[in-house]
């Protein structure tokens, strides 16, 4: 069996949403090929470790706030390796090029260097996912939530769920449209879960029961499932998801009996996913920072994702 390098990567975020990425020097693989900052591991290192010396050696900083992200497994001819991927949100100094290295600021939603490492095809798929998701509630009022929606997007994007279990069929689909429709002007995108149908133009996102009774990944670009145990995440990423949801984090109302995982084994249960994982169950806007302490990618939210503040 092929020998698998251990390598710490990080995604060095600014405030306004941009992060780094480096070009590869003449002298090593793929060179020209831009890549995430960082390094291999060595022997005694921890990852958070190995990324804090990787960041000093080649860009000059020390690492001040350092989350764990998703692990990925790439097998390249020269060497399989799977990356420990940090969201890097504080440091000290101004990342330059202490290797040779190009270095440049870049959009997630729109990188604009090529080419890319192979292997990161998925991370940035995976970095462009908002921090909140919406999970749709218009049980009293279509219109109102209609509007809150459109307002919160005017300001932030955000990965929005369809998920209307009680509602007909041609409700569903004309939700769906007007969703579609706010959405697409502020690029977020929507998925539909899988208790609710099919739907052009959607995502789907799968249930824990839906999941385990899933043979393949449905066939649409963006697919997500609910995860309550080790299994359904293990599930989720044989299936290929682009995303999970682990919880319940907190006591929720909406499922009052279900014992609560907590913040601990949300953070146990989530470490080393391929994909990113959501917390859901009783959080607010004001968890999201402990949630990505906790290795969360975002937080997953109903009526809160409309407070403001709290």
């Amino acid at each position: 069996m092929r020998k698998v390098t251990e390598v710490a990567a990080a995604v060095i975020e600014r405030p306004d949403g941009l992060f780094l990425l480096a070009c590869r020097p003449e002298g090593k693989p793929y060179p020209g090929y831009w890549e995430f900052p960082g390094g291999k591991i060595e022997p005694g290192e921890s990852p958070r470790e190995a990324l804090v010396r990787e960041l000093r050696e080649e860009l000059g900083i020390e690492t001040r706030e350092a989350w764990p992200w998703i692990t990925r497994r790439y097998v390249y001819t020269h060497a399989t390796v799977r990356l420990h991927f940090f969201r890097v949100t504080a440091w000290e100094g101004e990342p330059q090029s202490l290797e040779g290295q190009a270095i440049a600021w870049q959009h997630p939603l729109r990188p604009d260097v090529t080419p890319m490492l192979p292997a990161n095809g998925p991370v940035l798929a995976a970095l462009a996912l908002p921090p909140v998701m919406v999970i749709s509630d218009v049980r009293s009022s279509p219109q109102t939530w209609m509007m809150r929606l459109a307002t919160l997007v005017a300001g932030e994007r955000a990965l929005i769920q369809i998920r209307e279990k009680a509602m007909a069929q041609a409700e569903i689909a004309a939700l769906l449209a007007s969703v579609q429709d706010i959405a697409g002007v502020a690029q977020c995108p929507v998925v539909a879960n899988s208790d609710c149908g099919r739907f052009a133009g959607a995502g789907v996102h799968l249930t824990s029961r839906t999941l385990r009774s899933a043979t393949s990944r449905p066939d649409v670009p963006l697919v997500g499932a609910s995860c309550h145990t080790a299994e359904d995440l293990d599930r989720a990423a044989a299936l290929g998801a682009d995303y999970a949801l682990l919880g319940h984090v907190k006591p929720t109302l909406s499922h009052p009996d279900a014992e609560p995982i907590g913040w601990d084994a949300f953070a146990a249960l989530a470490r080393d996913r391929p994909m990113p994982v959501y917390a859901i169950g009783g959080l607010r806007r004001a968890d999201l920072a402990e949630a990505k302490r906790r290795g969360a990618h975002g937080v997953a939210l109903r009526s809160a994702a409309f407070e403001v503040g709290q």
